[in-house]
């Protein structure tokens, strides 16, 4: 006998009274819960309210038989895995076939033997139980492991955000730059999806989201006479400036090599290398032009320079959105991707809005 608090419910389908009487003496003498049906009709309305654990079948019955039953019953999702065993006088080889065929997972001809009966029905109720065991295990494995996954992704994304956080500051008072440009580009990619770059996918927004805030990772690199310089950069030292894309990819893709097919390491080296080329080809570090840029390098260039036009900084006051989106708008083919600019016009009181709200104190 199976080991259960529940007992299992069997429902036997027979058209025969004597069958049905039989069986359920059989059957509830080893204690299990039997219901009888002389109809398939009758019964798949019962099986529908009340699933049973396992089904015994007779074939031959008036207006359903055994097939047609065993077909509809497996069309129920709910129970579509509960056992059938035909329990039919047809002994032939053909409608064994055919019942295995509609469904049904074991076959006894009548006239059968009690014990052949009970012997069969314990061990399909007792696999029917270890599947179902086995199906909850995975289920409560497989959230488990989705749940460590993210608490490792959180955790990644956490650290990285907080190491791209040292070089803010460091770049004196820039105030929350990497958490507006994160939005930016965001808001800026999901807006480019509808038009004109349709393939942009939700995958490709949620990578540069998170890989944004590595964009100017390689000031880390930059000497601080250089990087927080309040006048001009001489000649010399801007060069100097420049190298932070290439320190920035450079560090990412000894990531990469370690994790080559990680789509947000990946995304971050382009971003990282190429938010400062230019739509004309005169940006750096690499003199790309057009859509040689990578589109999240295109993206996070707008989402970059406006953020920078607003703030203050030791060599400049800040500009006012209106004169941002004006130098931006005069931009367009020259500095930055005109289907970015599109975007970014449609998008103009959202950037207004995000900025006074995360503004620099």
């Amino acid at each position: 006998m199976i080991r259960n608090t529940e007992k299992p419910l069997v429902m036997a389908v027979d058209d025969t009274p004597a069958n049905l009487e039989l069986l359920q003496g059989i059957l509830q003498k080893q204690g299990y819960r039997v219901a009888v049906f002389p109809r398939g009709a009758m019964a798949l309305k019962a099986a529908a309210k009340n699933p049973p654990d396992l089904v015994l079948l007779d074939i031959m019955m008036p207006e359903m038989d055994g097939f047609e039953f065993c077909r509809r019953f497996k069309d129920y999702p709910e129970l579509k895995e509960i056992p059938i065993l035909f329990i039919s006088a047809l002994g032939d080889p053909a409608n064994k076939v055919r019942a295995f065929s509609e469904g049904g997972l074991d076959y006894v001809t009548k006239p059968f033997q009690e014990e052949e009966v009970l012997a069969r029905v314990n061990t399909h109720l007792c696999l029917h139980r270890a599947k179902k065991a086995l199906e909850l295990h995975n289920h409560d494995l497989k959230n488990l492991v989705k749940e460590k996954v993210e608490e490792i992704s959180d955790s990644q994304l956490a650290t990285i955000l907080a190491v791209s956080k040292l070089t803010e500051y460091r770049d004196d008072d820039t105030g929350r730059h990497i958490e507006r440009t994160q939005i930016f580009c965001k808001k800026l990619a999901q807006k480019l999806r509808n038009n004109p770059y349709t393939d942009i996918s939700p995958a490709f927004i949620d990578d540069l989201y998170h890989a944004a805030p590595l964009h100017d990772i390689g000031k880390v690199g930059i000497p601080d006479k250089i990087l927080l310089k309040p006048g001009k950069l001489t000649h010399e030292e801007f060069d100097i400036m420049k190298t932070h894309t290439n320190i920035g990819a450079a560090t990412l893709e000894q990531v990469q090599a370690r994790y080559p097919g990680n789509a947000f390491v990946n995304m971050g080296i382009a971003l990282t290398r190429s938010h400062h080329e230019k739509w004309d080809g005169t940006g750096y570090p690499d003199g790309l032009a057009g859509k040689e840029i990578p589109l999240s390098g295109r993206i996070m260039a707008l989402a970059d320079v406006y953020d920078a036009l607003r703030a203050a900084r030791p060599y400049k006051k800040p500009f006012s959105h209106e004169t941002a989106c004006q130098i931006i708008r005069e931009d367009a083919g020259t500095h930055f991707d005109p289907a970015v600019v599109d975007a970014f016009i449609s998008l103009e009181s959202e950037f207004e809005a995000l900025y006074d709200r995360m503004k620099p104190d």
